[in-house]
């Protein structure tokens, strides 16, 4: 999961609302209390000397004759030499720690920690420096001083956010505490579906607590929710479709897949292939194959030895033999797998291409741990083709072997007879 991006927000956020306060001639509150019997209390007003020397520091910043960094510099030169305490220590301090947050986050966090730590702001102020503690305790990578910095506002606004529970789901994936995630990540979608927001990132921090933790029934429900809410998103189609198959609910797998192909939403070969092993899991063998063959044949799938072995099994299983014969022999070419040839061959004697079946029993035969079998399918394929001395040669070799020696031995009397008809001597 990738952490979500805060050093550009808190910056902006934080040097615009920060500047918003130092330009209003009124320090009124910039967020109102919602907390049960919530009493505003008496607006603080900075003293009129640190208050000179902010209004000096707001001038510098605002100096548009000059660069950015340079603005940025003069304020923070102006502003650091202010020697003062209480409420108005806080207020500047706020005010460094905004012109810092874009040029070092760490000395952000320290003045923004003290102005909020004081507990003396404005109520409006005290609130957004606690909320940018948390973000810059994220950026920081102080997890759990992020998560309580959140918790605090929330305590003293008594207000929910579901930015903020993203934020906190996120703090505690990345300090590994993934059954905690869950809770405010609900809560975050919650509050968007109140609001008729839309929004994936807490989905997806639901989904990953639960997939990190393999409760796998959980991510699929999850993943259903991502695909109903964002139908237009093609991964989470593809995504969903994986979860069926990990639940091994296979149905739901290939019709979800089978709703992505169709759209489409299938980019990569391997995505292709999970679908047609879906199709033969789920006896449709002819799809499976046929959904190889296209794909092979265009170049996006590689024709490699496996893929090709799987096109011919599926291909025999939905008794296109002649199609399946013709890929295991492919298969077998590049593999020089003597199985393979041992499935061309029986499925070419099958069909009876006599010819073609004993080329590639023949092949079949090195390296073969079913020699029995190959002998008397090479029989079987001499026989028919009326060459009864090659038959009988290979219904002897067939009866060496214990799997096989009990057909050969009733087939051995029958050859003898045929041969004997035709005037063959063997």
């Amino acid at each position: 999961m990738r952490q979500i991006s805060l050093k550009k927000w808190v910056a902006t956020s934080a040097l615009s609302l920060g500047l918003m306060s130092v330009s209003m001639t009124s320090l009124a509150q910039t967020a109102p209390i919602v907390c049960p019997g919530y009493q505003k209390s008496s607006t603080n007003i900075i003293g009129e000397r640190a208050g000179k020397k902010v209004q000096k520091a707001f001038e510098a910043y605002s100096d548009e004759t000059v660069n950015e960094d340079l603005r940025v510099k003069n304020a923070l030169d102006i502003l650091l030499d202010i020697e003062t305490d209480g409420f108005d220590r806080a207020y500047v301090d706020k005010f460094i720690g905004s012109l810092y947050a874009s040029i070092d986050p760490k000395k952000s966090l320290f003045y923004f920690k003290r102005a909020a730590d004081a507990n003396i702001l404005n109520d409006g102020e005290q609130a957004q420096a606690l909320r940018t503690v948390g973000d810059l305790q994220m950026m920081d990578k102080n997890y759990d001083a992020a998560i309580a910095a959140y918790q605090k506002w929330m305590s003293f606004t008594c207000k929910e956010d579901p930015e903020v529970y993203i934020r906190m789901s996120q703090a505690y994936y990345e300090s590994g505490q993934l059954p905690k995630m869950v809770d405010p990540a609900q809560k975050a979608i919650d509050l968007n579906k109140a609001s008729g927001k839309l929004n994936k990132n807490p989905y997806l921090l639901k989904l990953t607590s639960f997939y990190e933790r393999k409760m796998y029934p959980q991510t699929v429900a999850v993943a259903e929710e991502l695909v109903r809410i964002f139908p237009e998103n093609k991964q989470w189609w593809i995504q969903l479709g994986q979860f069926y198959f990990l639940v091994e609910d296979y149905k739901k797998a290939l019709s979800t897949l089978e709703i992505a192909y169709n759209q489409g939403y299938l980019e990569k070969p391997n995505q292709v292939k999970i679908l047609a092993q879906l199709y033969a899991t789920n006896e449709i063998p002819f799809k499976a194959a046929e959904l190889l063959e296209k794909h092979t044949k265009s170049g996006f799938i590689k024709a490699d030895d496996k893929v090709l072995s799987s096109m011919a099994n599926s291909y025999h299983q939905a008794r296109e033999y002649k199609k399946a014969a013709f890929y295991y022999g492919k298969a077998a070419a590049l593999s020089n797998d003597s199985d393979l040839y041992r499935k061309q061959g029986t499925l070419l004697l099958a069909a009876e291409d006599y010819k073609g079946a004993i080329s590639a029993l023949n092949k079949s035969l090195d390296g073969t741990d079913k020699a029995g079998r190959v002998h008397m399918a090479l029989m079987e394929a001499y026989f028919y083709q009326g060459d009864y001395k090659s038959a009988y040669q290979h219904v002897k070799e067939a009866s060496k072997d214990s799997s096989t020696a009990r057909s050969a031995r009733s087939w051995e009397p029958y050859i003898k007879e045929k041969a004997s008809n035709k005037g063959v001597k063997i």
